[in-house]
């Protein structure tokens, strides 16, 4: 028989992984990269309190410390490293160029939702633990509509914020189904991502300088005019 205990932290858990999932579909709607870089750091510190409530219902040390990693580097580092590096008006002002309308978007990451519980269905219906039959769903529609988010917006760091939030979304699905992760492999990618964070901060600001747009189509015209040589 399940204790009281177990079953608050089950029903905490399912409700972080709920806002994880609106905190998913709030990146899609948002058009500023400040607000979308917000919604990243709500999302990550839900992921983060799945890992403490998972790691101290389980007595898992890895986990809580994997939750200490999730926050020092998505919910204080990332943010305040592009907060740093992007120009004023790129992060603060100007709206997100995109190839589909938000409410198109927004139909599109419902649609991802269900996809994800269709495809994970029959893990699910086998998992006796109701931790994995919350985390692992929500966690493949995390990914699902972090890749959908990535391929929709044409700007380099709403791109990176979309592959940012897949990672979530693996997180939060790995941490139920494989609650052992190696406490130096965790370590080893939020150093690489926040390396990866801080390149493309510098490339953007660089970029916007030069050139004025982040915009993968309009970068993609560019051309060098042929010298003649004489």
């Amino acid at each position: 028989m399940v204790s009281a205990h177990t079953q608050l932290i089950q029903g905490l858990n399912a409700l972080a992984a709920g806002l994880v999932l609106l905190a998913a579909f709030a990146m899609v709607t948002t058009r500023q990269v400040q607000g979308v870089l917000r919604f990243l750091v709500v999302q990550s510190l839900f992921v983060a309190a799945s890992a403490f409530l998972i790691g101290f219902n389980r007595g898992s040390i890895d986990l809580l410390a994997l939750g200490c990693i999730m926050i020092a580097s998505k919910v204080i580092t990332i943010p305040w490293v592009l907060r740093r590096m992007l120009p004023a008006d790129l992060y603060e002002r100007r709206e997100i160029d995109q190839l589909i309308n938000i409410p198109t978007s927004l139909l599109i990451a419902l649609s991802l939702a269900i996809a994800a519980e269709f495809l994970v269905g029959p893990l699910v219906t086998a998992a006796k633990d109701p931790v994995v039959q919350a985390n692992l769903p929500i966690g493949m529609a995390g990914l699902l509509i972090g890749a959908y988010s990535l391929v929709a917006r044409r700007e380099a760091i709403p791109q990176l914020i979309g592959i940012l939030a897949m990672e979530n979304g693996a997180f939060f699905a790995g941490i139920a189904i494989a609650p052992d992760l190696p406490l130096i492999a965790e370590l080893a990618i939020a150093i690489d991502v926040i390396l990866i964070v801080v390149v493309v901060g510098v490339l953007t600001r660089n970029i916007t300088r030069t050139v004025g747009t982040t915009e993968a189509a309009a970068m993609s015209e560019l051309r060098e005019e042929p010298r003649t040589w004489h």
